[in-house]
């Protein structure tokens, strides 16, 4: 089974692309984590058939991931935003400040 916190990250950016049945097992599996037995026991399939939908819905949120990068381009723009921080961070000034606050306000803002 795909790492389940990365699946978690691409389905919280391309969860809205699969189908109804797909965000129900993948959001019971990555948000709620229930184990594969719990969930096949509350849809009333087997254990197998939840595997294999959840292996099918990971590899089309990769599939979107690898075409349009969402997930790779939020992960570079946090890391900058981190390390014009980290460089400010050392700078006296008000302006340094006012950078500083911008910076840390967009990083926030990108983090909720």
């Amino acid at each position: 089974m795909d790492d389940r916190f990365e699946v978690g990250w691409l389905f919280g950016f391309y969860g809205p692309l699969l189908t109804e049945r797909q965000r129900k097992l993948i959001s019971l599996y990555c948000e709620e984590d229930y184990s594969l037995s719990e969930i096949a026991a509350q849809e009333g399939i087997s254990r197998q058939g939840v595997h294999d939908a959840i292996r099918r819905g990971a590899r089309q949120l990769e599939a979107y991931e690898n075409q349009l990068g969402l997930v790779a381009r939020y992960q570079r723009l946090t890391e900058g935003l981190r390390e014009g921080l980290r460089v400010l961070e050392a700078a006296p000034g008000e302006q340094a400040q006012q950078a500083r606050d911008i910076l840390a306000t967009l990083l926030s803002q990108e983090e909720e």
